[in-house]
Order: C-alpha cells, then structure tokens, then sequence
C-alpha cells in the first residue's frame, strides 16, 4: 500500500536544504556587513540562489511522488548539496573557512539513509569536494576579528549547527522507521489471521459438501412432519423449523457462490438480512430507526458483518440478564453507516483492542470466527469499524462501508 506523503528522505533534505540556504545567506550578511570582510559577493549569491531554486523545484514535485526515491535519485540530490558547498567553501576561504567541516554531515547523511555502495559514493564526492575547496579557494580575507578569534566563533557556530542538522535528521528517520515497524507487524498480524481464515474456508467447503446432503434429508422430513403436524401449535413450531432449515441450505449453498466467477453477483436487502437474523433470535427485542435504509442491496459480506455485530450484541445484553438491543442504519451519500448497541456490562479496552485474532473468543461457547471474519471483510472494503462505551449500560459497535447497489425497486 502506498502512502500519498512525499518520502520521508527528500522532505527532510528538502528542509535541511532551507536551513543551509538561510544559514549561508544570514553568514553572508554578518561577514560582509558586520565583519567588514572583502568577499566576492557575486559567487556567494549565485550559489545562495542556485541551491534556493533547486530546492524550489524538488520541493514542488515532491507532493506528485509517493514511493521513496532509488539511491541513484538520492544520491543525485546530495550531489547538489555538495558542489554548491564546494563552491560555497571555496569562495569564502577554502580549507581556513571552518565551516568546511559540514561535508562530514553530508556523508553522515547519506550512511544514514543510502546503502553501502551509495554512500561511499557519496563519501568520496564530499572528500573531492573538500580539496577541491581547499586548493582552489580563495584566501579568507581580513575582519574585524583576529584569525583567532574568527577560528573560534566559526568552530562554535559551525557545532551548533552541525547538531541541530543531525538532531533533526536522525529524529526524522528514527520516527518514520517507527512508523514502518508499526506498518509491518500490523501486516503480519493480519497475513497471520488471513491464513487462518483461508485453512477455516478450505475445511468450510468441505464440510458444506458433506452437510448438503443430510439438510435435504431433513428438509423432506420436517415438510412431511408439518403435513401430518396433529395441531396448530405443532404445525407453526415445524413450520419455524422448516424456515431455519432452508436458511441453513442456502448458507451451505453460499460457500460455493464466490467460486462462480462468472455468475452474477448476489445481494441481499438489509430487510432481508434483519428478519433472518431475527427468526433465529426470536427471544431478542430489536429496536431499529425508522429512518433505515431496509431496501438496500449489500453483498453477502456486509449481511454476515452485521449478523455476526447483532449476535455479539445480543450474547452480551443477555449475559446481563437483558432482552434488547438497538440498531440504527443510515445511508449517506456512496456509504452506509451502522450502530449495534448493547444492554450488557460493557467491555474491557485491552480486549476490544484485540479484534482481529482468529479463534480468540470471549465466550466460552464461542468459536472465536465472528469479529475477525467481520474485521477483514471491514479492510477488504475499505470501511472501519470501531467500538466504545455506551450512553448507559453497555457498550456500541459502529461501522461504515462503501456500497455500489442501487436500491431495489
């Protein structure tokens, strides 16, 4: 996944390049006006001008660029870097300026951030430039100051700023290793449940075939126990019974669904998806907005999502001795936004920030399937999911999915 800021490299060059164009051109100014030093102005001002430019033009690309740049590229720009300092040095002194040294945090730079070859590379440029500074440049003139003392005031800044550029740097870099650190063990945390949810559709399948059949066993059955039921109340409890075996089999059918590449996709309305769950739970008091968008088509996906969200909400409201549970669904623009809230004790944030384990159940007669099946169908469209304290009692589960169905007609 690729992030749209710039690289990380080349925005932090691109900021220590503002500060060395502004320390050269302030070092300009002190030395010429407050120094009274006799220094070709002109050359200074040309290189001030010509890095200010350059570091312009990168930083306007660099919001079109969002991978990191190849050593090549990178060693490319602290090149730039160090012939303008180079030609900084030499028109300022040569090897008696002191602040000569900063080649030494070009190439702690590049060692920071460019592989081996690349940063040697750069290390011998910044060398060449440095005698090329040293025997080309030209003498440092006369000042106020003694040489002594120039030497000394030089030194000082020259440290000062020779920290504050490895300072910022170096917290730059060790930030945005943090961040890629982060970055991957969340990636192998869900490869790792993404295994396990593929090994559990694998044996899924399998068990689906050999469930097929004794389903349609019972289906025959119960229709001609519900053809022979001896009263009313027999024949409405094996007429409920037929109901949740023909949702068992269209489950069973389901698996194989999005093997059909080529058959056309199926949906579900929310309508639909709520009364099977509510056949199911018959005993939970479902409290729903009348505003819900029921006609709605979603994927299958979205339908086990909130089934899975609606079943935990109602384990947890009966945990505490309670009956309801509330759901509010709404459809804003291309998304649909939900709320499952809950009547039960709440939850412990340690154990809700652990959602996406597979086989990890609070329950003790839970399989542990649910939350990480409906966090990677989250990440697989792109919605979020997340969850809080409720107003009270309880606790609430809120999500929100991009969806692409038209409503039914």
């Amino acid at each position: 996944m690729q992030s749209s800021s710039p690289p990380p490299f080349l925005r932090t060059l691109c900021s220590l390049r503002w500060l060395a164009t502004a320390g050269q051109a302030v070092a300009i100014l002190v030395a010429s006006s407050v120094l009274q030093m006799q220094l070709p102005l002109l050359p200074l001002w040309a290189g001030v001008c010509a890095l200010a430019m350059f570091n312009a033009i990168v930083q306007w690309h660099l919001p079109r660029r969002a991978s990191e740049p190849t050593p090549a590229t990178a060693f490319g720009h602290i090149l730039v870097d160090i012939t303008v300092l180079t030609w900084m040095v030499g028109f300022s002194g040569g090897i008696a300026n002191p602040f000569g040294s900063l080649f030494v945090i070009l190439i702690a730079l590049a060692a920071l951030a460019l592989p081996r070859a690349w940063s040697l590379a750069v290390a011998a440029a910044a060398v060449l430039g440095y005698l090329t500074s040293a025997l080309a440049g030209i003498e440092l003139p006369a000042s106020s100051l003694s040489p002594t003392q120039l030497q000394r005031w030089g030194s000082a800044i020259n440290f000062l700023l020779s920290s504050v550029v490895v300072l910022l740097f170096a917290t730059r870099l060790a930030s945005s290793l943090r961040t890629r650190e982060a970055e991957l063990a969340a990636l192998r945390e869900r490869f790792t449940r993404n295994e396990g949810i593929v090994a559990l559709a694998t044996h899924a399948a399998s068990v689906a075939h050999e469930l097929n059949t004794p389903l349609a066993t019972l289906t025959l059955l119960i229709d001609d126990l519900t053809e022979q039921a001896p009263n009313q109340e027999w024949h409405e409890d094996l007429t409920t019974a037929q109901l949740l075996l023909g949702q068992c089999r269209q489950r069973v059918h389901e698996l194989a669904a999005p093997a059909q590449q080529h058959s056309a996709r199926a949906t579900i309305t929310l309508e639909q998806v709520i009364w099977q769950w509510q056949l199911v739970r018959p005993t939970i008091d479902l409290h729903r907005n009348p505003t819900a968008p029921l006609q709605q088509h979603v994927e299958p996906a979205v339908a086990h999502l909130l089934m899975v969200l609606l079943n935990n909400a109602a384990d947890a409201s009966q945990q505490a001795g309670r009956q309801r549970i509330d759901l509010e669904l709404e459809l804003a623009g291309q998304h649909l936004h939900g709320q499952v809230r809950d009547y039960g004790p709440g939850f412990d944030p340690r154990q809700a920030a652990l959602p996406g384990k597979l086989f990890n159940s609070s329950k003790s007669d839970g399989l542990g399937v649910g939350l990480a099946l409906s966090h990677a169908t989250i990440e697989r469209l792109g919605g979020q999911l997340w969850m809080r304290p409720a107003d009270g009692p309880g606790s609430s589960v809120s999500f929100t999915l991009p969806v692409n169905y038209q409503d039914a007609q």
